[in-house]
């Protein structure tokens, strides 16, 4: 650290256990800082069986932070992606990925979310980081000198913290940001996409007896199948115990549901309809689903902030930039805002709620043009998978056609090498290490401190 009055003695509140409030407080905790509180509402980590893609990104900053190596323990190395005609199982383009390694220093790992989430936490605890679970916080009661918002155990009476700064990383649904963003006079609804996501694990013993499943789950492979507004992204995960699958579809579940309602329990005869015009081997797959595990996620964003910052309080992760699935960075943007926001705090010149402001304006400063952006480019993505019929249809399968001859753009912008260069090459905290002195010196305080 390099200011003085101990500013390892910072109390910082951290509000949610999910993916960027779980880095955040690891994150601080690597960079020095002794006083570091979560608290989250669940009653444990409780993250949904999924898998989750791990890029490059992700891991130069995991691995500073003394956890990388047992989570791609578990991982698959992923070598290629195939990109295949929903209904005909043509493959459309083959992608090899076996360089992401020598390129970034990193493979591109697939893993299971609850690996992830469990070793970040595993350090987490190794740290000492205080959790305090079944703890809801409903809103910041105060943004500075001193924030503070009132925690609401389930059991027991309700208490207020106040820390010298708060990080809200509650997720989409977020109350920290609705709470910020009234403070401002300010506003960013809720948008909805029109979409919907089924979330599937299979097991290998179910796939194993048929000799098409089974090559799936023993690949080092993505693959996704397109069609019209829909698409299928699968991959093996668990030591390939375990084969994920991912859809994205048009929504008729939630549109008559109210905006705080996320999931519910699907039917196997609508998923099924869903896909009904895709082929055999999909189908083959979807139907190992056990009726009554079917469980599908609606997909909203919200539009962009006009700032992440208030006082002495920020917004992390998904509270400040979700993103639809279609570029697999949503953790890895959160895990992004962790790393930066541990350097921007630990460059703090003092601890006076002024400077706290300034290092968080740094933070966004960082991170929030380039977040926004990969929020922009996975919808686009989205929508050039999707496509029906027609002229741009046509225009993305000759792209496709054309990476046989390593000529030209991917349409998949997940597979687009210009497109993993920008992301996959970009170190965020070094980027926020040298950056910080000028950007801290330009920056005026928030005049409401």
């Amino acid at each position: 650290m390099t200011g003085t009055n101990s500013l390892n003695n910072l109390h910082i509140a951290i509000i949610g256990a999910g993916m960027g409030g779980l880095a955040c407080a690891l994150a601080l905790k690597k960079h020095g800082f002794d006083r570091v509180e979560v608290y989250e509402s669940a009653s444990n980590l409780g993250f949904v069986g999924a898998g989750i893609q791990m890029a490059p990104n992700m891991a130069r900053i995991l691995d500073r932070l003394g956890c990388w190596n047992n989570i791609a323990k578990e991982a698959t190395n992923i070598k290629s992606t195939s990109i295949r005609q929903g209904n005909t199982n043509k493959e459309l383009a083959f992608v090899e990925l076996a360089d992401i390694q020598d390129n970034y220093g990193y493979p591109h790992m697939v893993g299971h979310r609850s690996s992830l989430a469990g070793n970040i936490y595993e350090g987490c605890r190794r740290e000492k980081v205080a959790f305090f679970f079944s703890t809801t916080v409903e809103s910041i009661t105060t943004f500075g000198p001193k924030p503070s918002f009132v925690a609401r155990p389930r059991r027991g009476d309700a208490y207020t913290v106040e820390a010298d700064i708060v990080l809200a990383a509650d997720g989409i649904k977020s109350n920290c940001r609705v709470s910020m963003l009234k403070e401002l006079n300010a506003d960013a609804n809720v948008e909805d996409t029109g979409q919907s996501a089924y979330r599937i694990m299979l097991k290998r013993e179910q796939m194993e007896n048929d000799p098409e499943l089974k090559e799936l789950i023993d690949s080092d492979r993505v693959t996704r199948w397109i069609g019209e507004k829909r698409h299928i992204i699968a991959y093996p995960v668990s030591n390939k115990n375990i084969y994920n699958i991912s859809t994205a579809h048009p929504d008729t579940h939630f549109a008559e549901a109210p905006s705080a309602t996320y999931t519910t329990r699907g039917s196997k005869s609508d998923m099924f309809h869903t896909y009904s015009s895709f082929g055999e081997l999909c189908h083959r797959m979807l139907d190992l689903v056990p009726e009554g595990e079917v469980c599908e996620w609606k997909l909203r964003v919200h539009a962009p902030l006009p700032t992440w910052v208030h006082g002495s309080v920020a917004l992390v992760g998904d509270a400040c930039h979700p993103t639809l699935p279609h570029l697999n960075q949503g953790a890895g943007q959160a895990i992004e805002d962790a790393g930066v926001l541990a350097v921007v705090l630990s460059k703090l010149p003092d601890r006076s709620p002024q400077s706290i402001n300034k290092a968080l304006q740094v933070y966004e400063r960082v991170r929030k043009e380039r977040a926004e952006l990969l929020v922009g480019l996975a919808a686009a993505s989205g929508k050039a998978l999707q496509l029906g019929e027609g002229a741009a249809k046509e225009e993305r399968d000759r792209q496709f056609a054309a990476l046989k001859g390593n000529k030209g753009p991917v349409p998949d912008k997940w597979a687009d090498g210009d497109t993993q260069k920008m992301i996959f090459g970009h170190d965020c905290m070094k980027v926020a290490e040298e950056s910080f002195d000028e950007i801290f010196k330009s920056l005026t305080q928030d005049a409401r401190l």
